[in-house]
């Protein structure tokens, strides 16, 4: 019994936690609560061939379209803190970098959804929706896009 309670004291030490599972310690990965767009480059052309632009009310984001060799891009806006479970409108313009035309426009309302990313008891709490930029679709579900780089 003794050399058991010493095998479990360092890897409690080690863990920075009680035996009991309490006071675990908290990790210290930021967030910020956003609204935020995935997108296959390959969609939009070649090389920079549009801006994608996201609006969340009334603050708008802008981004190229990226290389096609790249497997995602991404473009996000920042929410004020405290933003709590709210559904905003979101509104996207993607446009050819070519000829100015706009060749995706869509709009549709985000419902956040509560992340911790250092777990439930340790701030922060942010609030987040992603979407796809899809070329045909516009604003659709990420569900299934590999967002592996």
């Amino acid at each position: 019994m003794r050399r058991l309670l010493l095998t479990l004291l360092p890897v409690a030490a080690l863990t920075g936690c009680s035996l009991l599972g309490q006071n675990m310690p908290c990790t210290l990965v930021g967030g910020d609560s956003r609204v935020s767009a995935v997108w296959l480059p390959a969609d939009f052309g070649g090389r920079d061939a549009a801006t994608i632009r996201l609006c969340v009310n009334r603050t708008c984001e802008e981004h190229a379209s990226g290389s096609p060799g790249d497997p995602f891009a991404s473009l996000s806006v920042r929410l004020p803190d405290g933003i709590g479970a709210s559904t905003l409108p979101v509104r996207l313009t993607v446009t050819s970098a070519k000829s100015g035309a706009t060749v995706v426009e869509d709009s549709t309302r985000a419902r956040l959804t509560e992340q911790h990313p250092n777990g439930r008891s340790c701030p922060p709490t942010v609030w987040t929706a992603t979407f796809r930029a899809h070329p045909d679709k516009g604003l659709t579900t990420p569900k299934g896009m590999n967002l592996q780089r």
